[in-house]
């Protein structure tokens, strides 16, 4: 345990207004008082630690220089944003990030007018925050408008789109390119922080307008050669070439821990008249607190730690995760097979992917940020022969909905899509919850999908998908720990298209796809003591779907009920399809379709997160017993129960 932290100057400050009361010389102080009520948070409830300890000097420095919430300023992802959050009001709360009915871990519109932009997934803070000063430039205000952007996060192509287009608009936009991994420019100091310094200042931006007029009156060759002149002279000094031909005008590198070079540097761009900007700033991910700067990941993502040794507070697992049975499975298949490669979006130890390319390194690739890449590479490969299994969550499998569809599907390419973190995933919220993937993949033809109900499923469909070299597929698989069952020493490879019946009854079906069905079984054996008797069956497959089965489901049960960790349009509805088509609603059959619900549901844990959603078994009685209009007071009381419950 630690005591907590002095907080003289942090205690005085309810919002950014408070900040600019302080003096410059003051800053640095509630910069560290900052960092040091961040950790001691964080040790208590886990989340984003890394990424925010970096960032509090560059967070202190912009609501001391700029008037928010008038002026924009916009997080990218919102890893870093924990300071931001401290400064903004909303310290008193920080207990209750990540949690139910707490504070999102990311930045949140309806949270706070100090959000003008919410983010789960990465690079979208340029375009957004270009969108917002093309409005200001409409409506004829003066707001700056400040994006703070990751150098991963640099690694989407979104984020260089939206700066050609900010280049060609010349609209007044501060970029700030939080340089925390791997520097795209030499060691700051003393030198570049007076370029830095230099470069903003209005003196030398006055001159160089000044210098553009004179040129812009010579002939077009010697104005050209003039402007590429400057513009390649001043990147060789600071590695700014690349923005300046984007059409921003490059500043930096900063210190972004050393306010004496921040304040100006962004003084000098917030007077500035033209734009737009961009402010290369350089920090150490982990800042100030030693356990976090020498984890190899900087301590990105924690659970709750010790302050004093940084030890996490971990519980042992009963059972592996699903994410390393993928990756032991995808393993013991690339030993046998050398045209399985693996790819993943800048998500390597995330997807299980960083054990493969342990043992396969040259037949492992992480893109980066780049979702649509990742797939249109994957579709590449599987051109060429090979068998690519493109790891990628669920959430973030979106980013690329079109690749899938226009490159992979359309051409009928065997990608093997690998979906983690499918459902719902507890503390990241809506942003990343898997609530789509079975809606917008199963509604594509030639496309299999596969659910896994538990681990060893999950290896046999990880088999399927490797054998499958005639059309696309994707298997869902969800965050966190397996139910403990034994596992296979080699997958089998399922018959396409087909499930599999677990119990047989005969008046109430369950028809269960993914990890729902240990909750079937669960409802099953309370339905059985209630005198019904229920078959519970394993469709495996969203697409195509076991027709055969669902038929003989139908017409030899009174009810039948589907139930799958996604959002509506999913597997229910194309069951419902198929009944409709088929003729079998026509006697007297109750079916009932239990799916996410239709909303965007907030953080907690993900048990409470499907209780709110009503797919547990007590959930699945009372739709039984409601569908059969049971009048007996044992069925009254189950319906009743589950609501007192909620």
């Amino acid at each position: 345990m630690s005591s907590k932290p002095v907080t003289e100057l942090l205690d005085q400050i309810t919002g950014p207004q408070d900040i600019k009361k302080l003096k410059p010389e003051q800053l640095q102080k509630l910069a560290d008082e900052v960092r040091a009520d961040m950790i001691e948070s964080v040790s208590r409830t886990g989340g984003h630690l890394g990424a925010g300890l970096g960032v509090v000097e560059l967070t202190v420095a912009l609501h001391y220089v700029f008037n928010t919430p008038e002026d924009k300023l916009i997080w990218d992802v919102g890893h870093q944003c924990y300071p931001h959050k401290i400064l903004t009001g909303r310290r008193h709360r920080m207990h209750t990030i990540r949690q139910g009915g707490g504070l999102s871990g990311f930045t949140k519109r309806k949270e706070s007018i100090y959000d003008p932009f919410g983010a789960g997934h990465s690079s979208t803070s340029i375009s957004a925050g270009l969108g917002m000063a093309v409005a200001r430039d409409l409506r004829g205000s003066h707001e700056n408008v400040i994006a703070v952007i990751g150098d991963g996060a640099m690694s989407a192509g979104m984020a260089y789109e939206a700066m050609n287009n900010a280049g060609a608009l010349n609209s007044k936009l501060i970029v700030i390119l939080n340089d925390n991994d791997m520097s795209i420019a030499p060691p700051t100091g003393a030198m570049s922080a007076y370029l830095a310094r230099l470069l903003s200042s209005r003196s030398f931006l006055g001159f160089r307008d000044i210098a553009k007029q004179i040129v812009m009156k010579f002939p077009r060759s010697i104005s050209n050669t003039a402007r590429k002149a400057e513009e390649y002279a001043r990147g060789m000094a600071t590695g700014g070439t690349l923005f300046e031909e984007l059409g921003f005008y490059y500043v930096g590198p900063v210190d972004g821990h050393n306010m004496e070079h921040l304040l100006p540097v962004l003084e000098n761009v917030r007077d500035a008249d033209n734009g737009p900007f961009l402010i290369h700033v350089v920090t150490q991910k982990g800042k100030g607190y030693a356990p976090a700067e020498q984890a190899a990941d900087k301590y990105h993502g924690v659970s709750k730690f010790n302050v004093i040794t940084g030890a996490q507070s971990k519980s042992a697992p009963k059972a592996p995760s699903y994410t390393s049975v993928f990756s032991k499975a995808l393993i013991n298949l690339a030993k046998k097979d050398e045209r399985i490669v693996a790819i993943n979006a800048a998500m390597p130890s995330g997807t299980g992917l960083d054990k493969f390319a342990a043992e396969f390194p040259e037949r492992c690739f992480d893109v980066g940020i780049a979702e649509q890449h990742a797939v249109t590479f994957a579709a590449g490969l599987a051109a060429e022969g090979y068998r690519p299994f493109a790891a990628i969550y669920s959430t973030f499998l979106q980013r690329a909905y079109d690749q899938v569809v226009h490159d992979v599907a359309v051409q009928n390419l065997p990608v093997r899509f690998a979906i983690d973190r499918a459902g719902l995933v507890g503390a990241d919220g809506p942003t990343h919850a898997g609530s789509f993937d079975i809606t917008y993949l199963a509604t594509l033809p030639n496309m299999v999908v596969m659910a896994a109900a538990d681990e060893a499923e999950l290896v046999h469909m990880i088999a399927t998908a490797a054998s499958l070299d005639d059309r696309p597929s994707a298997v869902r698989y969800p965050r966190g720990e397996g139910i403990g069952v034994e596992l296979p020493e080699e997958g089998e490879i399922l018959e396409i298209g087909k499930g599999r019946i677990i119990r047989e009854g005969k008046q109430v079906a369950i028809l269960s796809l993914g990890t729902r069905l240990a909750e079937a079984e669960k409802a099953a054996d309370d339905l059985a003591a209630r005198g019904l008797s229920t078959t519970v069956a394993d469709a495996r497959f969203a697409k195509p779907l076991d027709y055969e089965m669902i038929r003989d489901l139908a017409l030899n049960h009174e009810v039948l009920v589907t139930i799958e960790e996604g959002a509506i349009g999913g597997f229910g509805s194309h069951v419902l399809d198929f009944l409709s088509n088929e003729g079998l609603l026509e006697g007297g059959l109750k079916v009932r379709t239990m799916k996410l619900p239709d909303v965007f549901q907030d953080q907690d844990t993900p048990m409470k997160m499907y209780e709110e959603a009503r797919l547990m078994a007590p959930d699945i009685v009372a739709t039984v017993l409601q569908a059969l209009r049971r009048n007996d007071l044992a069925a009254e009381q189950a319906v009743s129960d589950v609501k007192k419950a909620r």
